[in-house]
């Protein structure tokens, strides 16, 4: 069985002494995200910029090689393609860039006499600004309303302490990667991109409670310690558990990004990446934020503070 052990059972890593370098980063990546966002903006997917959202069928196997290569020869600007459903159902999305309504009626069609007639048109649907901008709203209540419940569980199965540093370490990951979609605009930011948020969310949390949860335990059986100690102690004692749940994770995102082509690899890069930040905000960001709470069990001060911290 030692050989399945990635991680030795007694390992002594001192995480939080490097709490300032870790925080340095953090802030870092931080500013430079919010400051990436503004300054560069999103890259607008069609759910949200409007367009055109088609669905063909072929009568053969569909080649999305050479759709995507059809369309580039006719320079529409930005479109996607993506199969769903049976090997010959095409999904075409075709965001706005600002033209009038004219050119982008003139763009729709000749998209369609490029496919030609051999294609049968299931749905074609215009999105519009207003449609856009619900999602917009829609989208950002969803992040805040999920940040909202979370801190409200944390606080009832913790105490406002553990929330408190629960919910910076998630919503550090968040901003990071709305700095990824920011910094690079290959990745279009679409309702996709609301999902890779949320999943980089729970991915977050769920790594801080398993913490959180043995930094308690350790709490009630070791009041002995310095409060250093006892959050070096929690933390390696699930690193193991941490480690290998996130490479399992990270094996099926990499598989997915090298071999699931163009549309996967769009969806499924920036929640490896999320997932990426999540862990590390776990271990190094979430358990030694608590040294700067004055952390509680049982509604009495722990005797070790942060004085001895230092």
């Amino acid at each position: 069985m030692e050989l399945y052990k990635l991680i030795p059972h007694d390992t002594k890593i001192d995480f939080v002494s490097k709490r300032k370098y870790v925080f340095l980063f953090s802030i870092f990546m931080t500013l430079g995200s919010i400051l990436t966002f503004f300054f560069h903006g999103l890259n607008y997917g069609v759910d949200f910029r409007g367009g055109f959202v088609m669905e063909i069928r072929t009568q053969e196997k569909a080649d999305i090689g050479a759709l995507r290569t059809k369309l580039n020869d006719l320079h529409v600007g930005e479109f996607s393609l993506q199969a769903f459903g049976s090997d010959k159902d095409v999904m075409i999305r075709m965001p706005s860039s600002g033209e009038s309504q004219a050119e982008q009626n003139a763009a729709l069609e000749r998209v369609k006499a490029a496919l030609g007639d051999n294609v049968e048109y299931r749905r074609l649907e215009k999105i519009g600004p207003k449609i856009g901008d619900e999602l917009v709203h829609d989208a950002i209540l969803a992040v805040i309303i999920s940040l909202c419940a979370i801190l409200l569980y944390m606080w009832i199965r913790f105490e406002w302490q553990f929330a408190i540093c629960g919910v910076i370490a998630l919503a550090h990951d968040c901003i990071v990667l709305m700095g990824l979609y920011s910094a690079c605009h290959y990745f279009e930011f679409n309702v996709n991109s609301i999902v890779a948020l949320l999943m980089t969310a729970c991915y977050s949390i769920h790594d801080s409670v398993v913490v959180f949860d043995r930094v308690r335990e350790d709490m009630l059986a070791s009041r002995n310690m310095t409060i250093v100690q006892l959050l070096n102690k929690a933390i390696n004692q699930t690193l193991s558990r941490t480690m290998l749940t996130s490479l399992t994770t990270v094996l099926s995102l990499l598989a997915l990004c090298l071999c699931g082509g163009k549309v996967i690899f769009d969806f499924c890069f920036p929640i490896l990446f999320g997932l990426l930040f999540g862990t590390f905000s776990s271990i190094c960001l979430a358990a030694p934020l608590l040294l700067y709470t004055g952390i509680r069990i049982d509604g009495k001060d722990l005797e070790v503070g942060l004085a001895k911290a230092k």
